[in-house]
């Protein structure tokens, strides 16, 4: 355990000095802020709308925003030791591969935790200090359940990453795949999901559906936030298909849990094949 913390703490204080997690806070509270106040411009609304919007925009921003961060941080976790010739240096240390693949993933991990938490968490404090007629039970709770979901979503795009980082050869690969995985899980899979739903209707039987959702942590994450909110307007798309899942809250996050650890599997598989060839 003590080699795992040396690891993380060279991660975390490389973190410090690169200013990521002010960089990621600043940005998340900027966009939270921001989203809370000037969401509804396009509809000619200025100001607070109310926080089941606020947290529904902030879900969306989050699986946009969160999932790109943390390939980008991760991507070249393994592959970054290759090229600069470090890795086998740390290797001859009494270290095994998987202690060095959980460390240098405890120290991002932990970053990405703390830039999140102080992004929603400062814009949560914001929003009760500037509208004080807002229920403060209802915000922590909102936002408390945001911040820990968000989390978990970063961790599991930040193990994608690792899995990207032991498998290719070469760093560019790496920054090239974290894209196309970003794209595909953001963006194209809720595409096919919307042409199942709307083009084949009876091909695919409808209950079904909605576990389908369940091969993308973004769309795990999207319905446990969604799913808090009372207001059925906040809900569209495949959003209204996944609210068919009778998971509940603590299914969601189980499988959100179970992705994490699918993937850091993956990852240590990967990485201690990847040894052989170098």
């Amino acid at each position: 355990m003590a080699i795992l913390l040396i690891i993380a703490r060279k991660e975390w204080l490389d973190g410090l000095r690169n200013r990521w997690i002010l960089a990621i806070s600043l940005m998340l509270w900027g966009l939270a802020v921001g989203l809370a106040y000037f969401g509804g411009v396009a509809s000619g609304l200025v100001g607070f709308t109310s926080i089941e919007s606020t947290l529904a925009s902030l879900a969306s921003l989050a699986v946009v925003i969160l999932p790109l961060i943390a390939l980008l941080l991760g991507h070249d976790a393994l592959i970054g030791e290759v090229e600069r010739g470090t890795l086998l240096l740390l290797l001859t240390y009494p270290i095994t591969p998987g202690q060095l693949l959980v460390g240098k993933f405890m120290g991002q991990a932990l970053m990405l935790a703390v830039a999140t938490g102080l992004g929603f968490g400062s814009a949560a404090l914001t929003l009760l200090l500037l509208t004080p007629e807002l229920d403060s039970g209802l915000v922590l709770k909102l936002f408390s359940a945001l911040v820990l979901s968000a989390i978990l979503l970063g961790w599991i795009f930040l193990a994608m990453a690792y899995v990207l980082s032991a498998w290719v050869s070469e760093k560019g690969k790496a920054a090239g795949a974290s894209l196309i995985l970003w794209f595909f899980f953001v963006v194209v899979f809720d595409l096919l999901m919307l042409g199942l739903l709307i083009g084949l209707p009876e091909q695919l039987d409808f209950a079904s559906l909605p576990y389908l959702m369940l091969f993308n942590p973004a769309d795990i994450f999207r319905i446990f936030n969604l799913e808090l909110l009372s207001s059925s307007e906040v809900k569209s798309g495949v959003m209204v298909a996944g609210s068919e899942l009778a998971l509940g809250s603590g299914g969601l996050l189980g499988c959100l849990l179970l992705w994490l650890l699918l993937l850091m599997l993956l990852a240590r598989f990967l990485f201690q094949r990847s040894l052989i060839r170098i």
